[in-house]
């Protein structure tokens, strides 16, 4: 972390309240599989709509929700986001079926997807131009790591504590957070001229605006179709990895455990490379990450075939490629999006790009299984993976074309709200 943002306050404290309520994420969906899954003995479809509850409002809701995060004050909405998703967590204790589940998880998604955006756009508030990059790819860090050390927490605390006491603790992760962003200053007197001066147009309207201003960069429409694609076939082999390990003869039960620690210790170390190397091309990094994404599903799935020994050595060695290489689209599109964004559209840009991974995130396990069943598990890892490496060429052939483009936000970034700190 560069020194600007080691003094940045205000950025500390949005980073701290991301890292509290990104780990209480992580501590509840544990908590609900085990709840559901072992108490309740549900059945596969049912465990299935537990992730979608979650995740369909991002994908209904981005643009709308990341709309109200550019027309409202961004601090607000996120303290009342994680007001309200605190005591949905705490009505989980009260859930007696899984339709109580479904209903305050898809409620929780809804907040959820108001809080992105408007964090999104408060961090541009907060940090200048100069070091967003840097601000992102922490941001990104935080991410990942939340994703590694909560599972693990979780999984401690469900077998110490209980389920019940666990919804207890991750209700209090999201008052915590509430407490850090309320503590945040509130929007520059420049952003606030610039949402009261609009005219009221329709949601709609400024719904479109969002995709309109992607349309207009080249690199921006060309890198959410990069990201699209990449999460979608992570999500399609992610769903399908245990199926695939089960044909290797020395298949450990904790093998699938090492695989995603090795991809989440993957991607948290990309972030922290990247978050201190803030000068890079991101469209390069983000073709190179892939590649790599390609190369390590495809490799999975030809070792598997040819039932390569010391499985427990190479199936974590590729998580830790196909993470690392993850990091390397995710993080990159991101931070060059920020860069690239008007403060005062953040929250529209972000709706957008939310809506797309999260529609990613929906089709892709439906999509696996679907294919696995189809051509077999082994083939659709060999096959999704050289897609992927196919799609590295041709990015690298019309890399010329979407990076010489004029830069759409020399004429509306200059309202950066670098709060004095």
């Amino acid at each position: 972390m560069g020194s600007s943002l080691r003094k940045n306050k205000g950025f500390i404290t949005l980073m701290t309240a991301q890292a509290i309520s990104g780990i209480g994420d992580w501590l509840s969906i544990v908590a609900i599989i085990t709840l559901v899954g072992l108490k309740w003995e549900a059945t596969p479809m049912q465990m299935s709509l537990i992730i979608l509850s979650l995740a369909l409002p991002m994908a209904l809701f981005g643009p709308i929700t990341g709309t109200i995060a550019d027309r409202m004050e961004r601090k607000t909405l996120m303290v009342f986001s994680d007001v309200v998703r605190g005591v949905l967590i705490l009505l989980l204790t009260l859930a007696t079926n899984v339709w109580m589940v479904y209903g305050c998880l898809f409620l929780t998604g809804i907040f959820s997807s108001v809080f992105i955006p408007a964090k999104n756009g408060k961090l541009k508030e907060l940090v200048a131009d100069e070091n967003i990059k840097g601000a992102m790819s922490l941001s990104s860090t935080i991410d990942s790591g939340t994703k590694v050390i909560g599972p693990l927490v979780s999984g401690i605390l469900v077998s110490l504590i209980g389920t019940y006491n666990v919804f207890y603790l991750d209700s209090a992760t999201f008052f915590l957070s509430a407490i850090f962003i309320f503590l945040l200053p509130k929007a520059v007197k420049e952003v606030k001229v610039e949402v009261e001066k609009r005219d009221g147009p329709s949601f709609k309207e400024e719904i479109k605006v969002g995709f309109s201003f992607i349309k207009k960069s080249r690199f921006l429409l060309y890198g959410l179709f990069l990201l699209g694609i990449s999460l979608l076939i992570l999500q399609l082999s992610d769903s399908q990895f245990i199926v695939l390990l089960r044909q290797l003869t020395d298949v450990s039960p904790n093998l699938l455990g090492y695989l995603v620690a090795s991809a989440g210790v993957g991607m948290l170390i990309t972030g922290i490379y990247l978050s201190k190397k803030t000068d890079y091309n991101a469209f390069v990094y983000m073709c190179v990450g892939v590649f790599g994404i390609g190369l390590g599903f495809g490799l999975m799935g030809v070792l598997t075939h040819y039932d390569l020994s010391l499985s427990m050595l190479w199936v974590p060695a590729l998580g830790l490629m196909a993470g690392a290489s993850a990091g390397l689209v995710f993080i990159p599109f991101q931070a060059a999006t920020q860069e690239k964004t008007p403060v005062h559209m953040t929250g529209r840009v972000f709706g957008v790009v939310n809506s797309t991974t999260t529609t990613a995130t929906i089709i892709g396990p439906l999509a696996g299984g679907a294919l696995a069943t189809v051509i077999g598990i082994i083939p659709s890892f060999i096959i999704t993976g050289s897609l992927l490496i196919a799609l590295f060429f041709v990015s690298i052939a019309v890399r010329h074309k979407v990076e010489e483009e004029t830069d759409v936000t020399e004429s509306q970034s200059g309202a950066q709200g670098a709060t004095p700190l």
